[in-house]
């Protein structure tokens, strides 16, 4: 089996490498990436894209078709990875995320792939009261990143058929270490200050929802979707996360201040209501794929990014304003002329 690997040298991409390279030591895996956070390795004694056997250089938005002659499946997680970029780039975001994804589906499905794997969030069910969303829940992204997610899935829907399956993961929000980790995710962040500074700050009132996922458990999902019996629905949209792990933000900060002793907590008392706030139903993913369900426990996984932050020597309080926050990154290679206002390379 062929199965070609988008946006592997960003965050959830090592851990679906090592997934798949364990689950599928016979099978070709090859990257494709455009290398915007291939320096951001974060305590690791080898590169991850070891395990590959083949490594390409190209943006999703004009890549050689060629690369997908053979291939059977596409892990598609190349993208804009999140709201701050996406608001700095909003035009950029919906043509990478939405009409680069339905290209690159069209293209792998031309070529003759049979599986076709999204990784979409769910972000696209924007504000909400506290009755959990599920798979057929009113859409309300509230981003230019969540709404490029659901205009992809909507798109994509139409390439479906007995010869292409199409799985749409709307992740949970992801968490825990990786090879190069991002620390602008909510947990990660929380962890990095109780670590950097002693405290933590929330910067809303603490009660906005949020379901997690560690990457993992994201990579677990991917390995039962790039095969999974398709007969009955060549096009699925389903939630990945577990239901234990619908957390209100003061509850992750509370987790973390357990673990890290000495940390204080401040909720910003007078934040403006955040509208980004949902919870999520998994049963439909806990009847699909039984064998691939979350293992990680919100406990384990910050423990985990203590111990690889501490094994890192991090100790950056200004770590907001660093090359592991994915913005910051980007910005970066544009002041050193690297990359253009579109975000292609310069040369």
């Amino acid at each position: 089996m062929r199965i070609l690997i988008t946006g592997n040298l960003g965050y959830v991409g090592p851990a679906v490498v090592r997934r798949l390279r364990a689950s599928r030591p016979q099978a070709r895996l090859e990257g494709l990436d455009t290398g915007y956070f291939a320096h951001c390795l974060t305590g690791v004694p080898a590169v991850p894209e070891r395990l590959l056997d083949v490594q390409h250089y190209a943006d999703v938005r004009t890549f050689d078709p060629a690369v997908l002659d053979g291939v059977d499946a596409v892990v598609h997680l190349a993208g804009i990875s999140n709201d701050p970029i996406g608001n700095q780039y909003e035009e950029i975001t919906l043509d990478i995320n939405h009409r680069g994804t339905v290209r690159l589906a069209e293209r792998a499905k031309a070529a003759g792939a049979r599986a076709f794997v999204f990784a979409s969030s769910c972000s696209i069910y924007g504000q909400a009261d506290d009755t959990p969303r599920d798979e057929r829940s009113e859409l309300g992204p509230l981003t230019a990143y969540a709404r490029s997610k659901a205009f992809a899935e909507r798109d994509l829907e139409r390439l479906a058929d007995d010869g292409f399956a199409v799985t749409c993961l709307r992740f949970a929000t992801a968490c825990g270490m990786s090879d190069r980790i991002r620390l602008d995710l909510v947990l990660n962040d929380f962890v990095a200050g109780a670590i950097a500074s002693g405290r933590i700050e929330i910067l809303s009132d603490g009660t906005p929802w949020r379901p997690l996922i560690h990457v993992t458990d994201m990579a677990r999902a991917v390995d039962w979707a790039v095969d999974r019996d398709a007969s009955t629905s060549p096009h699925l949209v389903v939630n990945v996360g577990s239901d234990e792990w619908n957390y209100q933000v003061r509850d992750l900060a509370e987790a973390v201040a357990r673990a890290v002793p000495g940390t204080t907590v401040s909720v910003n008392e007078h934040a403006p209501p955040d509208k980004r706030s949902y919870r999520v139903s998994f049963a439909l993913f806990r009847e699909l794929a039984p064998r691939h369900q979350p293992q990680v426990s919100l406990d384990e996984a910050v423990a985990e990014i203590h111990r690889g932050l501490t094994a890192m020597g991090f100790r950056d309080v200004d770590f907001r304003s660093s090359q592991l926050m994915r913005l910051k990154a980007l910005d970066g290679l544009r002041q050193a002329g690297l990359l253009g206002s579109d975000l292609a390379w310069a040369g």
